[in-house]
């Protein structure tokens, strides 16, 4: 994607995440709602109505893709050009560490890409849940 293109985009999802973010505030109790009606489960319908915008399970978009993520190096997709501040940490995602991100991204990295938080408990362990269902496929021998 050409830089021009994907600093567009970056400042889309920027201006999109303030906007979510003071949605979620708002329609807090009508997610809840919906995501007991959804087919998925909750940790899935959260996670595409929380992190959906800038993140996808296979993709790399503004953010990287997160198949893996629990227990995968922190910055170590070759693919994915990630922040300054966080090729500075060390470590693995653990669910404990995403908990700790999700609670408030600039607190664990200042200077990241990422501002949207998940404040409330029960959603980022949903969330966390959901992402540790979301393997890499085994290798074929």
């Amino acid at each position: 994607m050409p830089p021009a293109r994907r600093s567009l985009r970056r400042r889309f999802c920027l201006a999109s995440l303030k906007v979510l973010a003071f949605a979620s505030l708002i329609l807090s109790v009508s997610t809840i709602a919906a995501v007991g009606q959804a087919k998925s489960s909750p940790g899935e319908a959260l996670y595409q109505a929380k992190c959906g915008g800038c993140h996808s399970v296979d993709e790399n978009r503004v953010g990287p893709r997160h198949r893996g993520v629990v227990g995968r190096p922190i910055a170590s997709l070759k693919d994915f050009d990630y922040s300054p501040a966080i090729k500075k940490l060390h470590g693995v995602w653990t669910a404990a560490r995403l908990d700790k991100w999700l609670q408030g991204p600039q607190n664990v990295a200042p200077g990241t890409k990422m501002y949207f938080s998940v404040p409330d408990p029960s959603d980022r362990k949903m969330i966390i849940a959901y992402l540790a269902t979301q393997t890499l496929p085994s290798a074929k021998h």
